[in-house]
This record gives C-alpha cells, sequence and structure tokens, in this order.
C-alpha cells in the first residue's frame, strides 16, 4: 500500500499547499481520502483523476470536501468524458464515474454544495454516491474500510483502511478531539495518520483537535508501528511538532508535507 499526501493543511490552506487529501494506492486501487480545497490540482500532479476508483470523505467539513466541486466539473465537462467527439477525443459510451464515499447526510450536503456553483446534482451526477456508518464495511478494490466515529465539531470518522491481501494497515485520524475511541481504532497499525492542528488546546474549552503532544500520546497508546502528523498550518513549527510529539509517542515521528510518499 502506498500513501501520497496530495494537502495536510488545517482549515486555511499553506502557501502554495491544500487542505486535506490523501491518494492510497494497492495493487492497482486507487482511492483519495478526502478532497478538501486544492486537492483536485495536486491529484492530477500525480494520477489521471479519471483512473481514481473512489473518493472516501472522512466527514463534511469544507476543507475536507471542497474540490469535489472542480472534480465533479471535471468529470462533467472535460472532452474525454463527452460521448460524442470533442477537442480531438473521440468521444466515449463509458465515461469515468468513481465512487464517493461519505459519511450519513453527504447527499444533502453535497446538493446544497453544489447549488452555490449552478447545479444541486452536480456532485452526484459525476460520481456515484453511497453513504456510510460507523458500522459500515466497505470494499474498493484492493482496499478494505472501516470506521469510528470520533469527537469533533460534526460527525467525524477515523478511517481504516487495510490492503486486503493483508500486506498493511492505514489509520486516518480525520479531525477529533482528544478520544479513546482513536486509540481503539489505530491499535496496532502500520501508520497512523493523525492531525495536530494546534500548538495548544483551544482556549474555549470546546476541543475537536489534538496538539502535537496529544497526537503521538494517541500513537503511543494505541502501539502504532508509524505516527505521521497532518493538519498543520506551515505557521506552526515542524521542528518543534515534531520534537513534541516524538516525545509522546517515545519514538520518531514524521511531519506529512504536500507530496510525500509512505509504504505501507
Amino acid at each position: 500500500m502506498r500513501l501520497t499526501v496530495l494537502g495536510k493543511s488545517p482549515a486555511w490552506q499553506d502557501a502554495g499547499g491544500a487542505c486535506s487529501g490523501y491518494l492510497v494506492e494497492d495493487a492497482g486501487t486507487a482511492l483519495v481520502l478526502d478532497c478538501g480545497n486544492g486537492v483536485f490540482a495536486k491529484l492530477r500532479q500525480v494520477r489521471d483523476y479519471t483512473d481514481t476508483d473512489a473518493v472516501l470523505i472522512s466527514h463534511l467539513h469544507a476543507d475536507h470536501i471542497l474540490d469535489l466541486v472542480p472534480f465533479a466539473y471535471a468529470l462533467v465537462l472535460s472532452p474525454r468524458q463527452q460521448p460524442v467527439p470533442v477537442a480531438g477525443y473521440p468521444g466515449t459510451d463509458d465515461p469515468a464515474r468513481p465512487r464517493l464515499i461519505a459519511p450519513r447526510g453527504a447527499r444533502e450536503a453535497f446538493r446544497r454544495l453544489g447549488a452555490a456553483w449552478g447545479g444541486d446534482s452536480l456532485i452526484e451526477d459525476a460520481f456515484a454516491l453511497e453513504e456510510y456508518d460507523a458500522s459500515s464495511r466497505v470494499e474498493v478494490g484492493a482496499l478494505e474500510a472501516r470506521f469510528t466515529q470520533v469527537p469533533h465539531y460534526v460527525p467525524s470518522h477515523a478511517v481504516n483502511l487495510s490492503s486486503r491481501s493483508g500486506a498493511g494497515r492505514l489509520t486516518f485520524g480525520a479531525d477529533c478531539s482528544p478520544s479513546e475511541a482513536l486509540v481503539e481504532a489505530a491499535r496496532d497499525t502500520d501508520l497512523l495518520l493523525v492531525e495536530a492542528t494546534l500548538p495548544r488546546p483551544e482556549r474555549t474549552g470546546v476541543r475537536g483537535h489534538l496538539t502535537p503532544t496529544e497526537a503521538g500520546d494517541h500513537g503511543r497508546r494505541a502501539g502504532a508501528r508509524r505516527v505521521v502528523l497532518t493538519h498543520y498550518s506551515d505557521e506552526l513549527d515542524a521542528d518543534v511538532a515534531a520534537a513534541e510529539a516524538s516525545s509522546a509517542f517515545g519514538a520518531r515521528v514524521q511531519m506529512a508535507t504536500d507530496g510525500a510518499v509512505y509504504e505501507i
């Protein structure tokens, strides 16, 4: 299994970066995990978007879904997706229509998002939408996805992606506050991709994110083999964050960067 970071920014993008988005590939299967602002352009740098099997969404916050709009427009309007010859493309009776796997309530949310761009059916026209809940098990080619609801400001799901060959497991923590549910979801995982949005806990007392120290501690308690911090800003000192997380984890923690590749 291979993980490519398409975007690791939090709700405000890094300079030249993208929000939450990751490409997971295994045995010919390609799955995009989250699709925040800026992710579609990053995807196009590393893979043909028409050769993507599925997009899987952890939760319905904007910085995890906004680039479904340009992705959908490409699938609906690009010349090679048309039924008749256009601009040198021969026309096709079988345009790409990737699966879109998203939490309960996604259909309504995506219709509102599409309506703001000119058509409430935009995303459903482009993708084959299916909704999941925490009890779901979803197979996408060589990959299997399982879900655990974790605490956030809206329903959010940690995602376990396992190679159906048994070759490895990736746990994506999504966005969440400190959570035993995340620890259990990540138990003995090969790689925990976990957010470290904040240098200190939220000042309001209402929690929705982790600090680097908390992220590393979750990895230690889960017995994760590797920990990669993500969903952090370029305005956060990455060296300090890595040191704090590594101290809590008890081993070296890596900081995700756009374009980074991890073999699992």
